[in-house]
């Protein structure tokens, strides 16, 4: 409910949810807190991707394709406002561990071959998040490995013919 409408009320997320207001509340003081417990958990499940994907260790084309497809199924699972998310300190700077994690395999995967080298500075790094969030919103009919699929085949060979 609240990717689609940040600014739902308790009161609706607790219906949508089939339980009372109050129950809610008994377990969240505040919308500030049931938000802070939605990053939380946003941010757990990216770590534990990260972690699954073995990054550091597997085989690089492996080892993109699980995480990719691990992503997806967060951002399909937590799919909250991220501007939003970001707006907290400790927040971001858990945030950014996961980034440095990511762009340092992205740095092993050009070593590695299987990214083209020359390409500007952090290109990669911001163009896998926005695949991943679109595919995750634009074809939620594929499953999270099928949709990894056309991620990882639009960033290893684009969209030329060719």
């Amino acid at each position: 409910m609240l990717a689609a409408d940040p600014g739902a009320s308790i009161a609706s997320i607790a219906a949508e949810a089939g339980v009372d207001r109050r129950t809610v509340y008994r377990r969240f003081a505040s919308r500030e807190e049931l938000l802070a417990a939605i990053y939380e958990s946003r941010l757990t499940a990216i770590e534990h991707a990260i972690e699954d994907a073995r990054l550091r260790e597997a085989p690089v084309a492996v080892a993109l394709h699980r995480y990719v497809e691990n992503i997806i199924a967060v951002n399909r699972t937590w799919p909250v406002d991220l501007s939003r998310m970001l707006a907290d300190d400790s927040v971001h700077a858990r945030r950014d561990r996961s980034v440095r994690e990511v762009d340092a395999f992205l740095e092993r995967a050009t070593d590695e071959g299987l990214l083209r080298p020359g390409l500007p500075e952090g290109w990669v790094s911001a163009l896998l998040p926005q695949l991943m969030h679109l595919v995750s919103r634009q074809l939620p009919e594929l499953s999270p490995a099928q949709a990894a699929d056309v991620v990882v085949d639009t960033l290893l060979h684009g969209l030329g013919a060719s």
